[in-house]
């Protein structure tokens, strides 16, 4: 079972001014914003009980050190060494020194500080406007202490959205399948981490091949898709809980499901007779619904955000592209026309693209359309990787990537990776094992 994570008390505090700092989110990495994130001050007090409970030194330095480390991989700013910060972090709390802050280039500044009260965790952090000296946010979370990584996530989120415009996805999970052994004969278990790796349980023990996690965009409940005496089942899990289910046996499906977005029905596909169709099922009733029915293979069906449209790669064109239509299965449409073949379509959180894996003389790319088909672009290429997934926000997209073997079969790897909206910041995800088939939470703070 695991721990459901809960955020007690949320508190805001006024903002005082609106500030002149802006991070222009559509260019990439090309000019990260610089900001100091100094240390949360923390009393003699607070530090010794955390360091009982918590086995932490300082966990004002440890919470400040996760929003460095968020913000710092979003790859829109660029956090500035902590040795040339000429103020402490008690002073720089209550009253920033902003010309000391000016002085090492720093445009914007995080300060906060930490207690202990009542048994609980209280952070306080407040984000200040350093060219114009003035402070742009307060905020203060009160929660158990085993919450401290998430109170650093949500201010990473909180910063994120104030200096960007749009929401954060730092405090989210990633569920995705861990892979050990040699290629031919793989152990796959269900994993899941926090989005920044910390955090990582195994859920299911190897015994059964597991494939395909997908994440229900309105709860912490997962579908996935497991060999049971070699039968396709599906299950649904509640991460919160522990909690599992069968769906029903699938003979015939090789990819989990993906939920709707109210996540009261899940979309799928199976072959049957030569073929494969695109099904839903309402998961109150269990009631079962054919979508499509077409002398072609469907497959991979996603919905949109509202709910009113599906995506799904098929070859009824001859070879596999992606087609768009309404949610009862009428009004078919291609949408992909440039060469090589298209799968594993997913439509943005925010409705305006679709995300998909391409391959093309012999290279896989990851890229992003308009949902009419229009401005394809292609974010990253590789000898083989596939299966994007978004973040709630839909600025990023990670996917797995799996390097090529030698002669002999050596040399092989899965490994997650995430790249932005631009085509800028591809980054390799760590995970304990090699890794395949993520999917992206939504927002754990919502």
């Amino acid at each position: 079972m695991i721990k459901k994570l809960i955020i007690v008390i949320f508190v805001l505090i006024p903002i005082k001014a609106l500030a002149l700092i802006e991070v222009d989110i559509t260019r990439g990495n090309l000019n990260p914003l610089p900001l100091a994130v100094s240390p949360l001050s923390i009393d003699e007090t607070s530090r010794k009980s955390f360091e009982q409970i918590l086995d932490k030194e300082n966990i004002g330095s440890e919470i400040s050190l996760i929003v460095e480390n968020n913000l710092r991989t979003s790859g829109l700013f660029n956090p500035l060494d902590k040795k040339a910060f000429l103020q402490a972090p008690d002073i720089a709390n209550l009253k920033p020194r902003f010309e000391d802050w000016n002085l090492i280039k720093a445009q914007a500044l995080i300060t906060g500080k930490v207690n202990f009260i009542n048994d609980k965790l209280r952070v306080e952090f407040r984000l200040w406007d350093v060219l114009a000296a003035k402070e742009m946010m307060a905020l203060a979370f009160t929660t158990v202490p085993t919450n401290w990584r998430r109170v650093g996530h949500i201010i990473s989120d909180k910063v994120y959205e104030r200096l960007t415009g749009e929401k954060g996805y730092f405090d989210t999970r990633i569920i995705y399948v861990a892979e050990e052994g040699p290629k031919t004969q793989r152990i796959k278990k269900l994993a899941i981490m926090d989005q920044d790796g910390a955090n990582n349980k195994f859920l299911t023990l190897g015994n059964e091949l597991v494939l395909t996690p997908r994440f229900n965009p309105a709860s912490q409940m997962v579908t996935y898709l497991s060999y049971f005496k070699n039968m396709p089942r599906v299950y649904l899990l509640d991460i919160e809980t522990g909690t599992q289910e069968v769906v029903g046996d699938f003979p015939g499906m090789t990819f989990a499901p993906r939920f709707s977005p109210d996540g009261k029905k899940i979309i799928m596909s199976f072959a049957k007779d030569g073929k494969s169709d695109i099904y839903t099922m309402n998961l109150e009733t269990r009631l079962v619904e054919r979508i499509t029915n077409h002398p072609s293979i469907d497959t991979s069906p996603s919905y949109s955000p509202d709910g009113k449209y599906i995506t799904f790669n098929s070859d009824r064109s001859g070879y596999q592209q992606i087609y768009v239509m309404k949610n009862d299965g009428s009004d078919v449409k291609r949408i992909s026309f440039g060469n090589g073949l298209y799968g594993t379509p997913v439509w943005s959180p925010r409705g305006d693209l679709i995300a998909f894996t391409k391959l093309h003389k012999g290279k896989f790319y990851i890229g992003v359309m308009r949902t009419d088909g229009t401005g394809e672009r292609l974010l990253t290429e590789n000898y083989y990787q596939e299966a994007p997934s978004w973040s709630p926000n839909g600025r990023v997209l990670i996917f797995y990537r799996e390097t090529k073997t030698n002669s002999k079969g050596e040399g092989f790897s899965a490994k997650l990776w995430s790249i932005d909206l631009t085509g800028y910041n591809e980054r390799l995800i760590k995970t304990e094992t090699d890794a395949s088939d993520p999917s992206w939470s939504s927002l754990l703070s919502n």
